[in-house]
This record gives C-alpha cells, sequence and structure tokens, in this order.
C-alpha cells in the first residue's frame, strides 16, 4: 500500500492532548501501510523571535530568514519542534526516527531569491533512506530545514517540503490543520473538489481567506504529485482511521 505523508503545522505540535490523538491513530494506521510525518514550526519559531526580540518579516506569505536569525530558526524547527513531536510520537507506541530535509540525500534544496534570504525551494532526490525506514516501520519525522550543495542552511516551507516527500515515495498526502476540511455555503462537509469547483466556490465567497490558501496549496500539490490531496482536521484524527479502509477523510483535492 502507498505510503501515507501526514502534515502537520506548528500549532499542533503545541497542543499535547491533540498530539497524542493524532499520533495513536498514526500508530493504529501504521499497522497497515507505511507512515511518514512532516511538520513545521511556524508558532515556535514565533515564541523564539518574540523571546529574542528578533523583527518577523514576511514577503509572499514566505518568512524572511536572515543570516542572524537562521540559527535560531534551525534550532526550533529541527531542534524543539521536531524533537517534542519525536518524543510525542514515543509516548503513542510509535518508533520515531527524528530528521530534516538535510539526511540521507532524500532531496535537493536551491536558494530561493535574495530578497527572501535562507529560505530554499526543494525537489526530490534520493528515497533509499526514507524507504529502508519505513520498511523497518520506523516514522521518520521530518522537519523543513534543508541545505544546499555549498551547504548553506535553507529554510523550506513545510507545505512544500511534504509535497516532495510524496513525490518522493510516490505517497498519498494529508495537509492537516485546525479546519475538518472545506465547508459549502451551508457550512457541510465537501468530500471532494476539483480545480474548477474551487475557483467557483473562491469567486462565490464561500472558499475564502487561510481556507483559500489551503486549498491553493492542496490543489498545487495534488498537481505536483498527480493524486489528490487531502485536507482534513488534527482535532478530529478519528476520521483518518477511514484511510486504512479506502475511505475518505476531510475534503479531497483533485488535480484537475
Amino acid at each position: 500500500m502507498k505510503p501515507l505523508i501526514v502534515k502537520v503545522g506548528g500549532a499542533f505540535i503545541g497542543d499535547a492532548q491533540a498530539a497524542k490523538a493524532l499520533l495513536d491513530v498514526l500508530a493504529e494506521l501504521q499497522k497497515s501501510r507505511p507512515v511518514l510525518l512532516v511538520h513545521g514550526g511556524g508558532p515556535i519559531v514565533e515564541e523564539w523571535m518574540v523571546a529574542l526580540n528578533l523583527k518577523t518579516v514576511k514577503i509572499d506569505g514566505l518568512r524572511v530568514t536572515s543570516a542572524e536569525q537562521m540559527p535560531y530558526i534551525v534550532g526550533a524547527l529541527a531542534g524543539t519542534a521536531n524533537k517534542q513531536l519525536v518524543a510525542q510520537a514515543i509516548a503513542s507506541g510509535l518508533n520515531p526516527v527524528g530528521l530534516a530535509l538535510t539526511d540521507g540525500g532524500m532531496v535537493k534544496c536551491t536558494p530561493m531569491d535574495a530578497k527572501y534570504g535562507a529560505v530554499g525551494s526543494v525537489e526530490p532526490a534520493n528515497a533509499t533512506l526514507l524507504k529502508l525506514l519505513l520498511s523497518q516501520d520506523f516514522l521518520p519525522v521530518v522537519s523543513s530545514i534543508g541545505a544546499d550543495l555549498s551547504g548553506q542552511l535553507l529554510n523550506i516551507n513545510a507545505d512544500q517540503a511534504a509535497t516532495v516527500m510524496a513525490q518522493l515515495l510516490q505517497g498519498e498526502l494529508i495537509l492537516l490543520s485546525d479546519v475538518a476540511g472545506v465547508l459549502d455555503a451551508d457550512k457541510q462537509l465537501l468530500s471532494e473538489l476539483n480545480a474548477g469547483q474551487i475557483q467557483q466556490l473562491i469567486e462565490a465567497g464561500v472558499i475564502r481567506d487561510g481556507m483559500t490558501v489551503k486549498v491553493e496549496a492542496a490543489l498545487s500539490a495534488a498537481r505536483d504529485i498527480g493524486v489528490p490531496v487531502t485536507i482534513a482536521s488534527w482535532k478530529q484524527p478519528e476520521s483518518l482511521l477511514r484511510l486504512a479502509g479506502n475511505q475518505s477523510a476531510g475534503t479531497r483535492i483533485y488535480p484537475d
């Protein structure tokens, strides 16, 4: 069965009860298929920035990462956030391995425009390490810190990192947030959407604000990996158990 790539954000990591509930579900899913976890950590980074009196600047939704800030962002994402998730996974009976995009030649990272600072884009490279870990029932827990071929550390968007993991492993991607999925005008969950339907709902104002960003990221990912991508909630992890029976959870976003 295809590996399941699950992406979670930093808000999830800070909610110990929610993390335990989701990781318990992933432990159950891992009995029938390989599972890989990719995480961001924006709220944790923000806490560090405030504590260190460092200014946060964003351009096009991306965190501008200066040379001064990079050591702290690496520490927050590849250190605190990653090891917190690893520890939580251990408590759920999983056998996690904390990784970053720097490890095992799994991806190729390149710097983006200099205006973003040490922010990079990423593409799939070598799946050997991940396939080995998954074959032995480990849970890879991957932070979105990468490095280019010159050894420069780069901050990578976590949604993009998760998409590349799905490309690399030809797996199924789930983007988890704090919403159950995409809702219609009557606040009912839509089980699936394609690009045309998404555009209509955005134009009608049904999909708006943060959900627009999530849906467009999922649609972009679905096009990149050529298979549907699911938007679901880490607040309702039990819904993911339906995936074990090839049923849908949340909203499936189709690439066309």
